[in-house]
């Protein structure tokens, strides 16, 4: 049964948590709190077939709570070291979602710096890290807490730290069979790579949003001929989220804007 008093944020957490559905046995990374909270929500609900790790060394055979743990003991069912997780990356057997601090038309990402001097960026970030093995390897979805023009930009990212679908990046016998993007969520709305061409397209708005709002803070041409309304989260899904997963709230320090309906 659908809520009709919920947060933004678990909102995203139920509309991230689709972006694994169906993908059987792989290892389910969600990196930052609203996507970790989304995979954990995925396990427990409509994929629990999907593998996932304590965040230390260890497969857990279900997703361990945020925050103080108090007495809860991580239940382990395996080892999960990293050459198992690179064995995984290596042939596919995995799927991200990521928190990029850019994303362009061709889905390409950036976390490395923000600026057009590669020299002297205006601001210095993570480096590209895993991000160009990992998007030529196995399944990325994305969330991003705040969708603007900063984010969502015009032309190509500052610094391609991640592979999408632009033809002119495509190495010699190299095609888009070797990229696979899933999801996009938002603080505004769902989108995915289904469109002609892998055009990103407006998958569902969440309440209250108007589709002028989501085009005016996005740099780059949306497809929008065909969405819904992002769905509500069930009274099952806040529960887990509320009682087990979350129980200390943290995840309202991501996105603290309510919802009631």
């Amino acid at each position: 049964m659908q809520s009709t008093s919920y947060t933004l944020s678990e909102l995203c957490i139920c509309a991230a948590s689709e972006a694994w559905r169906g993908d059987g046995e792989v290892l389910a990374t969600g990196i930052g709190l609203i996507p970790r909270l989304a995979a954990s929500l995925a396990k427990m609900t409509h994929s629990p077939e999907l593998m996932m790790t304590d965040g230390e060394a260890y497969l857990v055979s279900e997703p361990v709570p945020v925050g103080p743990r108090g007495s809860y003991k991580p239940k382990i069912e395996g080892s999960m070291n990293y050459s198992r997780v690179f064995l995984n990356i290596g042939i596919g057997l995995r799927h991200a979602m990521t928190g990029p601090v850019q994303i362009d038309k061709y889905g390409q990402t950036n976390i490395s710096f923000i600026g057009d001097d590669h020299k002297s960026p205006k601001v210095q970030l993570l480096g590209a890290r895993g991000f160009p093995g990992n998007t030529i390897n196995h399944t990325n979805s994305m969330f991003f807490p705040n969708h603007n023009t900063r984010c969502f930009v015009r032309g190509e990212v500052d610094m391609v730290s991640g592979v999408g679908y632009n033809p002119s990046k495509r190495t010699k016998g190299m095609n888009s069979k070797f990229i696979n993007l899933g999801l996009i969520i938002s603080n505004l709305a769902v989108l995915d790579f289904n469109g002609p061409s892998n055009q990103i397209q407006v998958k569902s708005l969440h309440p209250g949003v108007d589709i002028q709002e989501v085009i005016e803070n996005t740099g780059f041409e949306l497809l929008h001929d065909n969405f819904t309304s992002t769905l509500s989260p069930t009274n099952e899904q806040l529960s887990i989220i509320r009682d087990f997963l979350d129980p200390h709230n943290l995840r309202e320090q991501a996105l603290p804007d309510r919802i009631d309906k």
